[in-house]
């Protein structure tokens, strides 16, 4: 009776959390004679594609350019390096400050960690001139190198965790054995890793991939990352908002990040259990 009372309010608990997703996908089948005159949890009568080709076709007027085709091939070339780059350079970093106790370890960690609370929005400013001057402004390359910042702290910690929990004895066998710094990071460590690699890339991915600041800010135009299209396509409507469109859009956007989650996501948390030690 416990159990059922439990699952009971579970599942209660996960209608109320995913009622605003079938809103969404529902309307998103609709025309908007039919969202306008139905209720907005009602099944499409008759279901059409038309809002997801709408939603996904590109038409530029000015400088502001609709639709998400263009996009997405703008924000894979920005997540597939920034995460690649940041988790690599953060388990070297974990991997270093959690095997080779250097004076001064625990200071550098500190500050690395430090970029984890300083706010985006303070920095907004520096970085236009960083940028600016490094000639990477209004482009995907920018991108790529704040992300890839942004990021390091983060990778590192997990790393380091992570790392912590791989016994010193390993390390020093390695050493005997001849194994300098590197063999033993990419022939011992790193093959150890996976469940903190998976962590590291689905967390990296869902971040830059959802990134609204950074891109609204440094790009523009055909320049723009995926979120900063979708804003684009709910603000260039006028008069009546087509509100299946922007449902259709919005569902596209967020396709990837809920495909990655429902492939890797008992890794995720698996991940995280393993590099969950007090270091």
């Amino acid at each position: 009776m416990r159990r059922a009372a439990v699952y009971a309010v579970l599942i209660g608990f996960a209608a109320f959390f995913l009622l605003p997703l079938l809103v969404m996908v529902f309307a998103s089948f609709k025309d908007m004679d039919a969202i306008l005159h139905s209720s907005i949890l009602a099944l499409p009568t008759h279901p059409t594609l038309q809002p997801w080709r709408e939603a996904w076709s590109s038409a530029c007027i000015g400088t502001l350019c609709v639709g998400l085709r263009g996009y997405y091939l703008n924000t894979i070339l920005l997540v597939v390096p920034a995460v690649l780059i940041s988790a690599l350079v953060g388990a070297v970093n974990g991997y270093a400050l959690s095997k080779f106790r250097f004076r001064g370890a625990n200071l550098v960690y500190g500050l690395i960690l430090f970029g984890t609370f300083a706010p985006y929005q303070v920095m907004l400013v520096p970085i236009s001139k960083m940028l600016g001057l490094l000639g990477l402004s209004n482009g995907i390359g920018g991108l790529i190198l704040l992300h890839t910042l942004y990021g390091l702290p983060m990778t590192t910690m997990f790393f380091r965790n992570y790392f912590m929990t791989v016994p010193q004895d390993l390390i020093k066998a390695a050493k005997v054995d001849g194994a300098g710094f590197w063999t033993t990071f990419v022939l011992i460590v790193l093959p150890m890793s996976t469940p903190m690699i998976v962590v590291t890339v689905i967390w990296q991915f869902t971040s830059i991939w959802n990134d609204f600041l950074f891109g609204v800010s440094f790009t523009s135009g055909a320049n723009s990352p995926i979120m900063v299209a979708l804003n684009n396509m709910v603000s260039s409507a006028a008069g009546e908002r087509p509100y299946n469109i922007h449902m259709a859009g919005a569902l596209l956007s967020a396709l990837p990040t809920l495909v990655v989650y429902l492939l890797a996501g008992k890794y995720f948390v698996r991940g995280l259990m393993a590099g969950a030690v007090k270091g």
